[in-house]
Parts: structure tokens; C-alpha cells; sequence
């Protein structure tokens, strides 16, 4: 078995199917030998588990989840890599890759397909610049799923995994926690990677609810408010939510009373529940 977080090893193979990193697809793949199996572990792969995974690149991730889950689905979009993945994990018979953008498939057909009786969870080394997009994918799609675990740029999980109503959340952190509870699980520096990012990632997991913390009539619209307020982070709740949802301030400024909620506070000291008791009343 190949050492696929072998540097030596990495340039070898990609060398021979003439690949070079795209800046586009936001590619790095992890060199640092110690990550993939701590991140494999804690994602809960194990026995009786199928695992969705996103992104593989050469397979570093994907062959310690083939080690450890009955069955796992990789989902790459580059093409070039397909030959790649062949080579380096192609002798894993619980392993399907399957070559398509993960912002335009079916997941719940996938999980259907593929992991019929098993407990399913996600683990990923996501692009910096999809990180956002897929995470939310994941979460609002209702998956059939117990967990989430990804790496991705450190600021941005230190803000998903901030507290809600802290002066570090934003309306990225309000959704995650809607549908999971987000766990902060170790640091991973930009030394770890090639080529070397100019940031440092880090790993969490998104344990995920079987029902969201709150029964609302309407989800997009608790969304749409929860985004209006984070809109002008420097405004109050008043301010910015009117100005971004095209309401009057009186009219909102009463859905704020009504709901217990300062017009002058700003978007980052409101709960969950301030949320959710304004969408319910705007």
C-alpha cells in the first residue's frame, strides 16, 4: 500500500498522470501523516457506518475511512483525478468514487443507493472557497446523517463554532447550529498541506440533529431574517434588518419589542431563540 502522505510519493504519482494543482478547485492535499487517521477516527467511521466523503484528491483520507467504515462514497469533481484515485485506492472494494460536483447531486438518492442499513456520516477536507456552500448543503438538505466532520480554514470554523450570541458569531454560525451542534476538534497548520495554504485549517464536527432545535412554519423566511440581521454587522437589528428586508422601521421595530428583543442591540448578541421568535413575528 502506497504512503499517499508521502511527498516524495505524491509528486511520483502526479508527475506520471502529468497533474498540476488548479487555484480554481482551491486543491492541497495533506501531507502531515498524523491527520487523516485522527480525523478518520473522530468522524465516526467504524463498523455498520458508510461514509460520504468530499473531495478526496489522491485518496490520503479516503483509504484510512476505507479502513475503518463498511462502505464509502468519494465524490470528486476533478476528472483528472479519477485515474489517480484508481491507482492509490482502487484496491478497496467498500470504496465508490464517483466523479460530480457535490453542490448538484442527489445526496439522499447517494445515501439511498448506497448505504441502505447503515448509519451514514460526512467527512471531508473541503476547498476554503466552497466551505460555506457545501456545509449548508449538507444541513439543509435534511440528510439522513449523524455527523459532519470537515476541515476547513480555521477563522472560518472558529466562527461557525462560536457560541451564538457571541461577539465571534455570524449568521453562517446561527444556521449550523439550527440543525447540529458544532465541536471544535483540533488545529491542523498550513505546514500539513501541499502546496502550503497561507492559512491554517482546522478540523470540527457538526453533530447533527435528528430534528432541528426549533419547529418553525416557515424555515426560509427564519434564514432570510437571520441573514438581513447579520447584513451590516455595524448597524443595530433595527437598522439592518429593515434596510436589508425593505420593511419600515416602525414595522420592525415593534417585531423586535414584541419579541423581547432591543432594537438598538446588534445581529451577534441575539439567540437562537431571538431568532426564531422574530421570524415567527415579522
Amino acid at each position: 500500500m502506497k504512503k499517499l502522505s508521502d511527498i516524495g510519493t505524491i509528486k511520483e504519482i502526479l508527475s506520471r498522470y502529468g497533474f498540476n494543482f488548479s487555484k480554481g478547485l482551491g486543491q492541497n492535499f495533506l501531507v502531515n501523516p498524523s491527520v487523516c487517521p485522527r480525523m478518520a477516527e473522530l468522524s465516526f467511521a467504524g463498523e455498520g457506518v458508510g461514509v460520504i466523503e468530499i473531495g478526496p484528491g489522491i485518496g490520503v483520507l479516503t483509504q484510512e475511512l476505507c479502513e475503518l467504515a463498511d462502505k464509502v462514497a468519494a465524490i470528486e469533481i476533478d476528472k483528472r483525478l479519477i485515474p489517480v484515485l484508481e491507482e492509490t485506492v482502487g484496491g478497496y472494494d467498500n470504496l465508490k468514487v464517483i466523479n460530480d460536483d457535490v453542490l448538484k447531486l442527489d445526496l439522499n438518492k447517494l445515501i439511498e443507493d448506497e448505504f441502505k442499513g447503515m448509519r451514514v456520516v460526512v467527512c471531508a477536507n473541503l476547498p476554503y472557497y466552497i466551505t460555506s456552500p457545501v456545509i449548508m448543503k449538507l444541513l439543509e438538505d435534511r440528510l439522513p446523517i449523524e455527523a459532519v466532520t470537515v476541515m476547513v480554514q480555521r477563522e472560518a470554523a472558529q466562527r461557525i463554532c462560536a457560541e451564538v450570541g457571541s461577539r465571534e458569531s455570524g449568521a453562517v454560525t446561527v444556521a449550523v447550529n439550527f440543525y447540529s451542534k458544532p465541536e471544535m476538534l483540533f488545529n491542523v497548520s498550513a505546514g500539513s498541506f501541499m502546496p502550503a495554504p497561507k492559512v491554517d485549517s482546522a478540523v470540527m464536527r457538526l453533530n447533527v440533529y435528528k430534528e432541528p432545535l426549533f419547529e418553525l412554519e416557515d424555515d426560509k423566511k427564519f434564514f432570510t431574517v437571520v441573514k438581513a440581521a447579520f447584513a451590516q454587522r455595524r448597524k443595530t437589528v433595527l437598522n439592518s434588518i429593515s434596510s436589508s428586508l425593505g420593511l419600515e422601521k416602525s414595522v420592525v421595530n415593534d417585531v423586535l419589542l414584541d419579541s423581547g428583543v432591543d432594537p438598538r442591540s446588534r445581529a451577534e448578541k441575539l439567540t437562537m431563540n431571538d431568532f426564531a421568535e422574530i421570524s415567527r413575528r415579522i
